[in-house]
């Protein structure tokens, strides 16, 4: 139904209030947009058979005077590796997972649930959120097969949210929860012409999600403009007592940082050294920075931030270390069925090779199950490596040493073609600094090249949504409407 696209999260919201659409007439619209679109795009792997009759019981709460929040009676899609105890299936795109099942709501589920978001499936994902082989295709699992990128089928539609950044882009939902590590956020928002918002870590719990680094791991929006992404992390974000690294969270109503003219005044910082990889997202790029100066920000390049090759050893060495021990734990607290280990899965595997193994192999898991406990000293030199080199000498050195609201830099190159022979061809990107930190970023859609997407990523200090918000909309304001994919 044309209706739907490209409605906003309080547009819906007004389309409700005022008796012209029923929380139940947007989910069968956007149910009717999946069964017509996304058989080709394969961004949705499960439905929630509930969803409508979720919708109708809001409805009534709505009749009798009740709301819950903006996100009262809105359509959601989850990422398939975060748990929902209802009859959809959590498994992070691996055959190996569907024999167990999760014994309670995920805290990202269950806040959404009870804001009166209607949680209307699961999306698609790069197996194993694309730490299981050395190469890979992404968007590829083994329960799914290949996502596709709704503004060219034969092209990458990022990960490892892959699915959310495309269901989102394609308006199969008011918007799509994603999880990043080192990229899987922002690289699917970036690929798909949406926004990606991944939250400093311990904003947003991860409580009830499939792991792979307790120290990077961060769950958050992709959606169709910041302010909808912005609503979204306001029911998101917060403590949580099964979450540790949340005890800090601030709460906040993000929505009231969205400002048109949110770029006056800033000093945004251009990492100079981050681009090169992509000439086309280099001048996109270079034209998004001269829009922000014209808008009254305050431009500063900062050549010196560079990615350290020691930080990138130390941080896959992290990453080896915590996604053994955080999977095997996350396994433990699954309902009874096998897989109980990471063990059980490369053997679940190997016994599986044709489908599970038929096109990269799963090196990442075999190193993985070769590293000690997180009191290793291997492992804890390399966290001390990454603090230094990420945060100390790196993100928190440059933007108060320059006194900078923000860093901005491309997000990453137009989507290449995917190859299930060869892999995805990595031509790069700019999450790592912030990845490794665990600071957050937002990317926002700046213009097309030969008619793909290409986003800015602004990166900040630990707990700054509040002013990213504020300069990513700004910007977005800027550009003017998005460049839709033609579906």
């Amino acid at each position: 139904m044309s209706w739907i696209v490209e409605q906003s999260i309080s547009g819906l919201q007004e389309l409700m209030s005022s008796g012209k659409r029923t929380a139940a007439q947007i989910v069968d619209a956007y149910l009717d947009r999946i069964v017509a679109i996304d058989p080709d795009l394969r961004s949705v792997v499960e439905i929630n058979p509930d969803a409508r009759s979720i919708a109708e019981l809001l409805d009534d709460e709505r009749s009798s005077g009740t709301t819950r929040g903006p996100l009262h009676g809105i359509p959601i899609l989850l990422k398939e590796n975060i748990d929902t105890a209802d009859s959809m299936l959590t498994s992070a795109g691996s055959l190996a997972m569907l024999t167990s099942t999760p014994i309670e709501d995920s805290t990202t589920a269950a806040r959404l649930r009870a804001a009166g978001a209607v949680v209307l499936g699961k999306t698609a994902m790069s197996e194993w959120a694309f730490f299981r082989s050395t190469s890979g295709t992404s968007g590829w699992s083994g329960r799914n097969g290949q996502v596709r990128n709704p503004y060219d089928p034969a092209r990458s539609p990022g990960g490892s949210s892959s699915g959310s950044g495309v269901a989102a882009s394609a308006n199969l939902a008011a918007a799509t929860i994603g999880t990043e590590t080192n990229g899987s956020i922002v690289s699917p928002a970036t690929a798909n012409g949406v926004v990606g918002l991944k939250p400093t870590v311990g904003l947003t719990s991860r409580a009830g999600v499939i792991p792979i680094s307790q120290s990077q791991d961060s769950i958050g929006p992709l959606a169709r403009s910041v302010d909808d992404a912005a609503a979204v992390l306001t029911v998101l974000a917060g403590p949580d007592r099964r979450d540790p690294a949340t005890s800090p969270a601030m709460v906040h109503d993000y929505v009231t940082y969205v400002d048109a003219d949110g770029l006056r005044g800033a000093r945004i910082g251009v990492a100079t050294s981050l681009f090169g990889f992509s000439h086309h997202a280099d001048r996109v790029v270079t034209n998004a920075v001269e829009m922000m100066r014209g808008a009254g920000a305050i431009i500063i390049e900062v050549p010196e931030l560079t990615v350290e090759s020691d930080l990138v050893r130390a941080q896959r060495e992290i990453l080896l270390h915590e996604f053994k021990s955080g999977l095997n734990s996350y396994l433990a607290g699954r309902a009874e069925g096998p897989p109980h280990t990471l063990a059980d899965v490369i053997a679940f595997n190997e016994q599986h090779a044709d489908t599970e193994l038929q096109h990269f192999g799963q090196e990442l898991f075999e190193i993985a199950q070769t590293r000690g406990p997180l009191t290793s000293q291997a492992y804890l030199d390399a966290v001390a490596t990454v603090d230094r080199l990420a945060r100390v000498e790196g993100l928190d050195k440059f933007l108060a040493g320059h006194e900078l609201d923000s860093i901005v830099a491309p997000t990453g190159a137009p989507a290449t073609p995917i190859d299930l022979i060869n892999g995805d061809a990595r031509m790069g990107g700019t999450s790592t600094l912030a990845a490794a930190a665990g600071y957050p970023l937002i990317s926002v859609p700046a213009a097309s090249v030969a008619g793909m997407p290409v986003g800015v990523t602004f990166m900040g200090a630990a707990w700054s949504e509040p002013t990213l918000i504020k300069l990513a909309s700004g910007f977005e304001a800027l550009r003017g409407p998005r460049p839709q994919p033609i579906l």
